[in-house]
């Protein structure tokens, strides 16, 4: 295709009233033939994200061309003053927690006291593609399609939170909620120490009554998450005997540290590898007669010879569960296991907890069957909950041990994220604003914690 040619598809596709137009009334149809489930409150929501969805887009599109991968602060900083610039317009106390004490350029925590019950909104500003990236702009695609780095995620679910919350103002409806807005800096690369890195959302979530994420999920609208893993880091250093390589296993020298660290390995898959919803994955693995590892640059060397027996193992790996209770059984049978040492053979396994489980708790499916109850009455149809098993580590877990109802993944639609191909679908963007518009509205009647 020529630049010309170039330049034509773009202009096709460019967001001007025509499409602008059509856009809107794919977005509105759905709630035009059942709007007769939605009180008439409801019913002026899912108008008003019709009438301004264009606006949220163009929105979308600056944001997403501001690159703020995680490690360019200035760029994470500059998306964080057009959204700290939007809830300020809204009415919101907002102010910048810098990041430099976890090494990152911090967080953007927006705050709205109301009379009714306590919800945290949970997004971040950062996304995968530094600034080395060749993939740094947005794009409108045919078929109601926009590419772009972070286009969902997660630019696109901040401003469908966003467009959520102008809704509820528009309507005289958000003083009826007390809300808090946590938008990180760091989701993509957590800065360290991370209970710095995530002091202000944990402290957001006491006492509130409800936690919504606003990530992408598994891309698929008729799902949303109510559960995900945990991730937990783990490092196995396993030490020999050295001598000659003929006198291994003999009573004097044992098995050595790559005999012992397969031993422990295979006990690890052997005894828990069937168990639902956990994976413990070896990622790397040195060994030999001298071993360096670095664990924050993921690798490291190992020199060795055949003929010696090995003196050092060291493997790298993480631990992926469900609930804490699923981990620290996990952690304590592995342990059993690396406690079963071969002769002259030693080992130490320890863990680093980073990002806390999810569990599906009544809580969640309740506030689930809540989003899903507005959908229908949308007329979008059902909402289930994602498979825990594709469902990865994100921030809301930092509030799920503390907040009753928790849900995630009711963000802006698409597919690609993390890669150059990263891709959303328009159409999804006024059927999950109002989605969540409503489930707002609906949690008001909720009775406060006491």
């Amino acid at each position: 295709m020529t630049d010309g040619q170039k330049r034509q598809q773009r202009q096709k596709w460019q967001l001007g009233p025509a499409w602008v137009g059509a856009f809107v009334l794919l977005g509105a149809a759905p709630s035009v033939a059942r709007s007769q489930q939605l009180a008439p409150a409801e019913r002026g929501l899912a108008s008003y994200v019709d009438a301004h969805s264009a606006d949220a887009l163009a929105l979308l599109e600056r944001v997403v061309n501001i690159n703020s991968g995680t490690m360019n602060p200035a760029g994470v900083r500059d998306v964080g003053r057009i959204f700290q610039a939007q809830y300020d317009s809204l009415g919101f106390t907002t102010r910048w927690v810098d990041g430099s004490a976890w090494h990152r350029a911090g967080h953007l925590i927006a705050e709205h006291p109301g009379r009714g019950p306590k919800v945290v909104l949970i997004g971040h500003l950062d996304t995968v593609f530094e600034q080395t990236s060749p993939f740094q702009r947005f794009e409108l695609l045919p078929d109601s399609m926009a590419s772009g780095p972070g286009v969902i995620d997660m630019k696109g679910g901040d401003v469908v939170m966003l467009l959520a919350l102008k809704t509820l103002k528009a309507q005289g409806l958000l003083d009826r909620l007390n809300v808090t807005v946590v938008l990180h800096g760091d989701e993509e690369e957590s800065g360290n120490p991370l209970e710095l890195a995530r002091r202000d959302l944990i402290a957001a979530g006491k006492g509130a009554d409800a936690a919504i994420g606003f990530e992408d999920g598994d891309g698929d609208p008729r799902t949303a998450v109510i559960a995900r893993r945990g991730f937990t880091g783990w490092d196995l250093y396993v030490k020999g005997t050295p001598a000659h390589s003929s006198l291994i296993f003999r009573d004097e020298v044992g098995a050595g540290a790559i005999y012992e660290a397969a031993r422990i390995l295979n006990g690890f898959y052997e005894e828990l590898h069937t168990e639902p919803y956990l994976t413990f994955n070896p990622g790397s693995i040195l060994g030999g007669s001298a071993v360096r590892f670095d664990d924050a640059q993921s690798g490291g060397t190992a020199f060795g010879k055949t003929n010696i027996v090995a003196e050092s193992t060291v493997v790298a790996g993480d631990l992926r569960t469900l609930s804490r209770e699923q981990r620290e059984r996990t952690k304590a049978r592995m342990q059993a296991i690396v406690a079963e040492h071969l002769p002259h053979t030693d080992a130490e396994l320890t863990f680093r907890d980073t990002y806390p489980p999810m569990a599906p708790t009544d809580g969640n499916k309740r506030l689930l069957a809540m989003y899903d109850q507005a959908s229908e009455d949308l007329g979008l149809g059902p909402v289930t909950a994602v498979d825990p098993a594709n469902a990865g580590a994100a921030d809301v877990s930092f509030v799920a041990d503390e907040v009753p109802m928790v849900i995630d993944g009711v963000g802006l639609m698409g597919s690609g994220g993390h890669t150059v191909h990263e891709t959303a679908n328009l159409r999804t963007f006024p059927t999950q604003t109002k989605r969540a518009a409503v489930l707002l509205y609906r949690l008001t009647a909720v009775k406060p914690q006491p």
